[in-house]
């Protein structure tokens, strides 16, 4: 099994392709190539999680465009995900595994110490649970043009921003372990970030933070 992330589907809004220049002819020819990357990536027995603004839709698109996606499914809500909020109780709880405004996922890693802890919103944080112990932000939101510093554990695994194509958990971790970990406030110092996953032997989940 694999875990997948991606956000900022945007299925059936024709003027994203306007807004953020995607290189569609059509907003179908842009949601059928979306639904082609998915699952050229995505088995149906992976993980995978999308951190909003799935569609523009209908509840009837929107259940059609879900039911042919791979993956057992989490949602974390977007600004845009209005209509999912009002029918999923009713329509569609057999489709998605949970859905949430934040979710904190700790990955078992046999190359970790400790698990992975990785903290999902739609939105970037500037700091977030266990930053200073080498947890990661995973966002969506901003399209791919919001830098990120190579001194923050942070990604935005938007489309725009993955050439329209869910990223994996061990994609995200070649691109954090680039990364030199440093402070933003009274959380750490200014180790790198291997010297806090060596921390981690000392602090279980949830101890030794401030």
């Amino acid at each position: 099994m694999t875990i997948w992330f991606t956000g900022d589907t945007h299925f059936s809004h024709a003027n994203i392709l306007k807004y953020c220049n995607r290189p569609f002819a059509n907003v179908t020819d842009h949601d059928e190539t979306l639904i082609k990357n998915w699952n050229s990536v995505v088995k149906p027995e992976d993980v995978i999680y999308h951190l909003g603004d799935f569609a523009f839709a209908s509840q009837r698109y929107i259940k059609s465009i879900l039911y042919r996606l791979n993956g057992r499914k989490y949602l974390v809500y977007g600004n845009h995900d209005r209509k999912l909020r009002k029918f999923y109780k009713d329509e569609m709880a057999n489709v998605f595994e949970r859905v949430e405004d934040y979710i904190r996922l700790d990955v078992e890693d046999e190359e970790m110490d400790n698990d992975q802890t990785i903290i999902m919103c739609h939105y970037a944080f500037r700091v977030w649970d266990k930053a200073h112990f080498g947890s990661w932000n995973l966002f969506g939101h901003s399209h791919g043009t919001l830098p990120c510093s190579d001194t923050q554990a942070q990604y935005d695994v938007g489309v725009d921003n993955n050439n329209y194509t869910p990223v994996s958990y061990e994609e995200i971790k070649r691109i954090m372990t680039r990364k030199v970990f440093k402070p933003v406030d009274a959380h750490g110092d200014k180790r790198d970030m291997k010297e806090y996953k060596k921390d981690m032997l000392y602090f279980p989940s949830g101890g030794g933070g401030r």
